[in-house]
Formats: structure tokens, C-alpha cells, sequence
């Protein structure tokens, strides 16, 4: 029995859909993050950007368990003296969801080349529309679900 290994060549790219309405952000970013990845796949390899495209939908209703709405920021400096910005999830849920969502995936992923071309094929939607319906995406039917996928 020999261990096949994917190619960049011959990687077939698939479109799925996440509804993050009702979804804990984490738990959603996370299934987000391992289809970027490629994880779901039998013919996954590390060394190789074998992931598919995600489009996440109704970022807006996603909720963030316990008293994180209170009491997580969202913080970024700008590199001067006293500039540290930080912003309330419950704010950062109101305003710009999408970012939140975004962050989110972001924090899961490497911290290496591959993976930050895997982000770009991350697109993150406020409601329930999308413009991707060219590409013909299937819902996906992981964990959130209770699915098996």
C-alpha cells in the first residue's frame, strides 16, 4: 500500500457554505479554517494549499458564548506611544461582524505563506445573501450540524 500525495496541480477546488446564524464564532471559524486548510479531505498534505473555497453567511448571527460580548476587545496598536485601540465585541458584533468573523479564521490559520494565500479564499457575508451563486456551493454538513462530513 503506498501513501499518495496531493500536487498543487492536481488539486480540485470545491465551494461549500457555512450559516454561522446560532453558531458559537469559534466553533464556526474553526470548521471555517480546517476547509481552507484542506483537513477534510482523504488526500490532505501538509506541505501542499490543497483547501477549498468558503463562503460564510449571516456573520451577524453568530453568538459569542458566556460574557465575552462584555468583556473581550478587540485590540490593534498603531506602533506610537498610547496607541492602543480596543474595541468591545459587542460593538465589533454590531458594526462589522464580517471582520469579527474574519479575525476569527485568521487566528486559526498558520502563520506562514500557504495559508495566507488559503485566506483569500475566504468570503465572509453579513446576511443570508451571497453573490457566489455561479460557482454552484454546497452547503456544508460538518460538526455544527452534528453531521459527519
Amino acid at each position: 500500500m503506498s501513501t499518495t500525495l496531493a500536487k498543487k496541480e492536481t488539486v480540485k477546488r470545491n465551494w461549500y457554505i457555512i450559516d454561522a446564524a446560532g453558531t458559537p464564532l469559534g466553533r464556526t471559524a474553526t470548521e471555517a479554517a480546517n476547509i481552507l486548510r484542506g483537513k477534510h479531505k482523504v488526500d490532505y498534505t501538509p506541505n501542499v494549499d490543497c483547501g477549498d473555497f468558503v463562503i460564510v453567511i449571516n456573520c451577524a448571527d453568530a453568538v459569542l458564548t458566556g460574557n465575552k460580548l462584555e468583556q473581550k476587545y478587540y485590540r490593534r496598536h498603531s506602533g506610537w506611544v498610547g496607541g492602543l485601540k480596543e474595541t468591545k465585541y459587542k460593538k465589533l458584533m454590531e458594526v462589522r461582524p464580517e471582520f469579527a468573523m474574519i479575525q476569527a479564521v485568521k487566528g486559526m490559520m498558520s502563520k506562514n505563506t500557504r495559508d495566507r494565500g488559503a485566506m483569500r479564499r475566504l468570503r465572509v457575508f453579513r446576511g443570508s445573501e451571497h453573490i457566489h451563486d455561479a460557482q454552484k456551493p454546497t452547503v456544508w454538513q460538518g460538526k455544527l450540524d452534528g453531521g459527519t462530513k
